[in-house]
């Protein structure tokens, strides 16, 4: 049978093609990597080798092509999904400003070189330097592998790309319309109000669909990466309707979808796993079977436009990184990873020569010296951007943290199955990605007659913890206890593993608790650690926006720095932006943590003196929206008496929003701090001076009334 086996080159046996890209997928970066060259570019040079240029073991081929499109559209659907938002929004005039700059210069310098030196005419000049413009993002990769996809020179850079082959794009269809003879006020009105259409499905549609999508098949992780995919494509699609390139669409989708897909859940670790490990290699690899080597054999005059377009189209988009730099103000590691980014071209590029070609306005010498400027802009975009990356990541490491805090240790004790989800993802939401501790569920179980059965009970549901964190690629510690109550179980292993951060599920309090105090009662008089007691009536990535409730005095407590980080990263990753309840005297300095010091989230500040008030919150808080009040402990320095009452309050006048309790952690060593000197404890002195003031205030505003 081996013998009647078609062997013959190409390949065309489906089974031997997948195969054999998947090798090649699975060896050419291990091979390159031990010679120093990014793995990205030995996919692009492995395609050139099996390629119908190369050995032709390969044939470019619809199937080929195919999923070559499909990781176009990945890699920039991406770029749309890891922008932070934020830094985004502040950052749009500048992506604006430099998607004109690296449209225009590579213009400008293109002109005068086609039509003067290359003595091409005006249509051709004009055509030919547009591909000048045009840049395709194949090294953005890199600079996800490296993790500063939120700095702002790949912030610009991915902005950037939209504008520029927008604006490409249109004086392609101009060009295209003039030789065609279909260039009208028809053909405008027509292309203005298909871009607003597509425009207001994606922005409006979209994000719509996606809540509503993710509110019903909340535990159906497949269903929701098929989802995701599905919408890019649609994007897409309909990109192709509006009359522009279906990257546009796949772009504004990773925008539309950013906000629903935080950077730290299970679904974007999918997403990320597919993309990396089979749709964008095949696309890399696809670019390197169009590239062709022969051209540079095909006659004196190919050799020297090739080498024109190729210098030309190079130092266009260097000259516009240098420009930015010096009008923003960015390093020389900025700029330079700015070019690597831009300097690329693929897509957009050979589209518009193609075109081009078809339509007789350029010949077979500007093709051939395209495609070689293909291989060398992508060499070169695939160096500069890792030794840039690299170097960034160097700088940013060195800096001062702004919120500076010791290891992160998040315990979440564990009891009802339907809750360890949503909790292992609010601990995925709240932690520092750069941490590498592991999180820890944690299941207690009383020492009584029935803790064996228990103890297989509770296993299953560790085990469930387990899988759902370790598919979002987080280490995992499960810890289980025996002990004469929850409580006291909770606590010891808090000390034993140097926990930072403690979260609970909400429990209602029963009549003995009243008396002898509930577990979490006994939890915060027990530990000094961070403890946020949680609700969650939905999932976190379709809140829209959350109202943060701080009382006075909270700066001064020892955990303010590790609680306000934790709803910054909280808020960043859900999507949702913030309005702030706080006392006057605070508002500067939250407003300075949140909004100003990077990173940075949106957030809109009103004043709430009293908790008594906290209900005022109310005509804010919508039905997507969730509440976060931060509390105390009795006898710290920001605790007040009617603090006692708050869970019951907002549990009882909120019941259909999500509610997060923080109590902040009190002092660095983890150890609960007892306002007492040789025996005597101020707390009942303090909380009747709470009481009496309280009672004033009331009178106060009865009178007032």
């Amino acid at each position: 049978m081996l013998l009647l086996f078609d062997f013959s080159l190409p390949l065309t046996d489906p089974v031997l093609v997948f195969s054999l890209v998947l090798f090649i997928i699975l060896f050419s970066p291990i091979i390159l990597k031990r010679l120093r060259i990014p793995s990205l570019l030995g996919l692009i040079l492995a395609g050139i080798l099996v390629g119908p240029n190369g050995f032709n073991i390969l044939m470019l081929d619809s199937s080929i092509v195919l999923f070559g499109t499909v990781g176009l559209l990945y890699i920039m659907f991406l770029a749309g999904l890891e922008l932070d938002m934020n830094e985004f929004k502040k950052s749009r005039h500048r992506s604006v400003i430099f998607g004109l700059l690296t449209f225009a210069i590579p213009m400008l310098v293109g002109l005068p070189v086609c039509y003067f030196l290359l003595d091409f005419d005006p249509v051709a000049s004009v055509l030919i330097s547009s591909m000048f413009a045009t840049h395709t993002m194949v090294a953005y990769p890199i600079a996800s592998r490296f993790g500063i996809t939120k700095n702002e020179a790949v912030t610009i850079s991915v902005g950037g790309t939209i504008v520029a082959d927008t604006l490409v794009l249109l004086i392609l269809a101009v060009i295209t319309g003039t030789t065609e003879g279909t260039l009208n006020t028809q053909f405008w009105i027509r292309l203005i109000i298909s871009l607003a259409i597509f425009i207001a499905i994606v922005f409006i549609g979209f994000p719509i669909i996606g809540r509503w999508f993710f509110k019903k098949i909340e535990g159906e992780k497949t269903s929701q990466y098929i989802f995701v995919l599905a919408m890019v494509f649609l994007a897409g699609f309909l990109a192709e309707l509006a009359g522009v390139e279906p990257i546009i669409g796949a772009f504004m989708a990773g925008l539309a979808l950013n906000r629903l897909i935080p950077h730290t859940s299970t679904l974007m670790n999918r997403i990320e796993f597919v993309g990396s490990a089979l749709f964008i290699p095949f696309f890399l690899i696809n670019v390197g079977m169009m590239v062709d080597m022969t051209v540079i054999f095909s006659g004196q005059r190919a050799l020297v436009v090739a080498g024109v377009l190729t210098v030309v189209a190079i130092f266009s988009k260097w000259l516009a990184a240098w420009v930015t730099q010096v009008v923003f103000k960015y390093s020389g590691v900025q700029r330079n990873l700015i070019f690597g980014l831009t300097s690329s071209r693929v897509a957009a590029t050979l589209a518009v020569i193609l075109i081009g070609y078809n339509l007789g306005i350029v010949n077979e010498n500007v093709l051939n010296g395209t495609i070689l400027l293909i291989l060398v802009t992508c060499l070169i975009a695939t160096f500069a951007t890792e030794s840039a990356a690299r170097k960034l990541v160097i700088l940013e490491s060195n800096k001062k943290q702004e919120l500076p805090e010791m290891h992160e240790r998040i315990l979440i004790p564990l009891a009802n199955p339907a809750t360890v989800e949503e909790r292992i993802d609010y601990a995925l939401y709240i932690s520092d990605k750069a941490s590498s501790e592991p999180i820890y569920p944690l299941a207690v179980v009383r020492d009584d007659e029935e803790a064996r059965e228990k103890l297989l009970e509770s296993g299953k549901m560790l085990e469930k913890a387990l899988k759902h964190a370790s598919a979002a690629e987080t280490p995992v510690e499960l810890l289980t206890r025996v002990d004469l109550n929850v409580s006291n179980g909770i606590v010891r292993a808090a000390k034993e593993h140097l926990i930072t951060h403690i979260i609970m599920g909400w429990v209602e309090r029963s009549a003995t608790d009243r008396f002898f105090g509930s577990i979490l009662d006994n939890l915060l008089n027990g530990s000094g650690q961070m403890v946020s007691v949680v609700r969650f009536n939905q999932p976190l990535n379709t809140l829209r926006r959350m109202v943060l409730v701080v009382p006075r005095n909270a700066q001064l407590e020892a955990g303010f720095n590790r609680w306000i980080k934790k709803v910054k990263n909280l808020s960043r990753q859900s999507g949702a932006d913030m309005i702030v309840y706080c006392h006057g005297d605070l508002n500067n300095l939250l407003r300075n943590l949140l909004v100003e010091k990077k990173p940075a989230v949106s957030a809109v500040f009103k004043s709430l003196d009293d908790l008594d008030d906290i209900l005022v919150v109310s005509k804010d808080l919508k039905e997507d929206d969730m509440l976060v009040v931060v509390c105390a402990r009795r006898g710290t320095i920001s605790y007040q008496s009617n603090m006692d009452i708050i869970p019951s309050k907002v549990n009882r006048h909120f019941p259909g929003n999500n509610i997060i309790i923080i109590f902040p952690e009190q002092n660095s060593d983890l150890n609960y701090p007892r306002f007492e000197s040789e025996g005597f404890e101020i707390s009942p002195i303090q909380e009747n001076l709470e009481r009496i003031s309280k009672l004033g205030r009331s009178m106060r505003k009865m009178f007032k009334s």
